[in-house]
């Protein structure tokens, strides 16, 4: 197997440190939504301080998470090389777990019932499915 000559669209593109920086910033981002989520979690729409929503308390953040964490994943993967869309993953999780765990003063952030199980498997999951589809590829992409 020959190795990829350059300029000729068979091998990695070079990243611009532009590119590198904006991956930096998607971690940055990451961990700001991941504190965002752990600490705002109890609220929910419940009927306590924002309307009730039917008669099933939903944790906002638990959607947040959803929504945002495999568009940070995906977003990853196009801007350096796929291999990178681990990254906000990675950051997401241990952000949650190490704050969650031990959070401020040594006080347990992470609260203990459904909804901490909730939020890591609705941040989780749909990015590692956004991360398998990032290491994928595109088939109209090369590289």
């Amino acid at each position: 197997m020959s190795a990829p000559v350059a300029g000729t669209g068979t091998g990695p593109a070079r990243t611009s440190p532009l590119n590198w920086a904006l991956l930096a910033l998607l971690i940055l981002d990451t961990v700001l939504l991941a504190t965002l989520e752990l600490f705002f979690l109890p609220l929910r729409l419940d009927g306590t301080l924002l309307p009730r929503l039917a008669w099933i308390p939903v944790p906002v953040t638990v959607i947040l998470a959803v929504v945002t964490t495999p568009l940070l994943v995906s977003r990853a993967g196009l801007l350096v090389h796929p291999k990178a869309a681990f990254a906000p993953l990675l950051v997401w999780v241990l952000t949650v777990l190490v704050l969650g765990l031990s959070g401020p003063g040594g006080d347990l952030v992470l609260i203990q019932d459904w909804r901490a199980l909730l939020l890591l498997a609705g941040g989780a999951l749909p990015a590692a499915l956004a991360l398998g589809g990032a290491l994928a590829g595109n088939p109209g992409r090369s590289g």
